[in-house]
């Protein structure tokens, strides 16, 4: 697998990963307080507000991790494990092009 590849990859994990983020930000706007809705909806909704709140923060990261491997994609540290300095399995990079860590280490 070439960089050119590995650069479409990544650049179709961002447009994934960007779209994602703003549904979770249209998703997790709050319910304005004189929506009638239930106490018991009320708090379901409260409860769901959170749980997009937390993988909008996730996909925010990963975002950012994408971004900062394609920086790195024509460097020689592409590729190489930012823990224990071994190369990352080509795999891996297919399947998690944001990682930064082998196997190994991300465990």
């Amino acid at each position: 697998m070439n960089k050119q590849e590995i650069r479409a990859i990544i650049a179709e994990q961002m447009a994934k990963t960007e779209a994602a983020i703003e549904e979770y930000k249209e998703l997790a706007k709050p319910e304005a307080p004189d929506v009638a809705i239930g106490r018991v909806s009320r708090m379901d909704a409260i409860n769901n507000r959170s749980v997009l709140e937390a993988a909008l923060r996730k996909a925010e990261e990963k975002l950012k991790n994408l971004q900062k491997v394609e920086g790195m994609l024509e460097g020689e540290d592409f590729g190489i494990c930012a823990k224990c300095g071994n190369e990352i399995p080509i795999q891996r990079i297919m399947i998690r092009p944001e990682s930064l860590l082998c196997v190994n280490c991300a465990h």
